[in-house]
């Protein structure tokens, strides 16, 4: 068994790690910049070390920074936690050159779900459904334009080593196709260093639907239902749901049952989520990531399990600690992100947080590293926190969701916070009858 456990990261997710491995016994290292030493992780972590200064690319991103604190503290595991080296292969492969276990899957399962390219072609032969599109990388716009005219308008270019939606352009018709090419194939150099792209057809009212799965690196997998991931910005998810209001239980077993097996006999370890547009009843793949997702709480809430302390177990030999015919889902569970952003135009908000108060009562759970006096700095991503609730039923948890808001307080700095009231009041919300479009749309009528 595992008895030190490195967490790779910062911020939310890292007390979260934290939390898992106390109730298992485990000690844990924090490991931070000098911008986060008076960070909540680092005051809770049985020991921390300093990785490198504020930049994440001195720091959280260090690789021989993090292996140093490893060998200095004898943590003899590291999990990534999301972001930063979580889907980094050559890290993971230098972690176990060294001996340290890593709580996440293989090398190599990482680096074939991180080409999109790859992944498709491996989820195809596996039998998962995949968007209709190129069968690789396109080179020239000649061959962009052949492709588009047999996959059918719209179309849409995408960045094979692309992500948060960088590397991504919507072609409706022949003449915006150019335009759209170049400009994809420049994004994904500049952000990527990689300007290989792809074409998928383009779905113009899809959900964004994803399937929770955890594998034991033996040939046994489960899936744990889906998310709803509809509601975005700029392809950045605002609000999950599970389960999804345009999904039935029939499609859910098929879906679940098909991502299952593929992992299964993929020799998948750990945690993943499988990803899709839905859209008229069909599933389309898109990517896999391998990794714990920011959103996994509302499946932990539907579930009533605790997905890293699993990722523990199996990182450590153990078996699934449930089958498949133990995941039965009870009841509906919302998240919320709360980000340090001003709205309307979402800029940065970093500060000192001058008060902080998490709701709270049944079904409430928030996840934040906050309080009152932390500063949060101006280097990182802007998610301060993650209010999630649980309920017998979506209006239930939706009313839930209403109240807990209501009491949450973060003074000091600028949050999403009032989006998520307004949100609350439009009957789309309501009924469930939005798609990965909505938001944006909904967002340029505010003006």
């Amino acid at each position: 068994m595992i008895n030190k456990v490195l967490i790779a990261n910062r911020g939310e997710i890292a007390l979260r790690v934290h939390r898992a491995c106390k109730e298992m016994g485990i000690q844990t290292v924090a490991i931070h910049s000098t911008a986060d030493s008076n960070a909540m992780h680092v005051r809770m972590a049985d020991e921390s070390v300093c990785v490198g200064p504020p930049p994440a690319a001195q720091s959280y991103l260090s690789i021989p920074n993090i292996i140093s604190a490893c060998e200095i503290t004898g943590a003899d595991a590291i999990h990534p936690g999301y972001g930063f080296l979580s889907e980094n292969a050559n890290f993971v492969q230098i972690v176990e050159d060294h001996g340290i276990a890593f709580i996440g899957p293989s090398a190599e399962h990482i680096r074939q779900m991180g080409d999109k390219i790859t992944a498709k072609e491996t989820m195809r032969v596996l039998g998962v459904p995949c968007v209709p599109g190129s069968d690789g990388g396109v080179a020239t716009y000649e061959e962009a334009h052949t492709l588009s005219e047999a996959i059918g308008y719209p179309v849409i270019v995408k960045a094979t080593a692309g992500g948060g939606g960088r590397g991504m352009k919507v072609a409706r018709s022949a003449s915006e196709l150019e335009t759209a090419f170049r400009t994809a194939r420049s994004e994904s150099k500049a952000a990527f260093g990689n300007d290989e792209v792809y074409l998928e057809k383009y779905l113009d009212t899809p959900r964004h639907i994803e399937i929770q799965v955890f594998g034991d690196g033996k040939g046994n997998a489960v899936h744990l239902g889906e998310r709803d991931c509809s509601l975005q910005r700029r392809h950045q998810k605002v609000l999950e749901e599970s389960p999804s209001p345009a999904i039935d239980a029939a499609a859910r077993a098929r879906i679940g049952g098909i991502c299952a097996d593929a992992v299964g006999k993929m020799g998948y370890s750990g945690a993943g989520t499988i990803e899709f547009l839905y859209e008229n009843g069909e599933f389309f793949f898109i990517e896999m990531n391998t990794r714990l997702q920011v959103e996994h709480p509302v499946t932990e809430a539907v579930f009533s399990v605790d997905l890293v302390q699993e990722q523990i177990r199996v990182a450590s030999g153990l078996p699934l600690s449930f089958t498949q015919d133990d995941l039965v889902p009870k009841g509906h569970a919302i998240e919320c992100r709360i980000n340090a952003e001003k709205l309307p135009n979402f800029s940065p908000s970093p500060g000192k947080v001058k008060t902080y108060f998490a709701p709270g009562g049944l079904g409430v759970r928030m996840d934040s590293a906050i309080f009152d006096g932390y500063v949060i700095p101006p280097y990182y991503d802007s998610l301060v926190g993650k209010l999630i609730v649980h309920g017998a039923d979506r209006p239930l948890a939706l009313a839930r969701l209403e109240r807990a808001l209501s009491e949450l307080v973060v003074d000091g700095i600028d949050t999403t916070t009032p989006l998520f009231h307004q949100l609350l009041a439009e009957p789309d919300i309501q009924t469930g009858a939005y798609d990965i479009h909505w938001l944006e749309h909904w967002l340029a009528r505010q003006g």
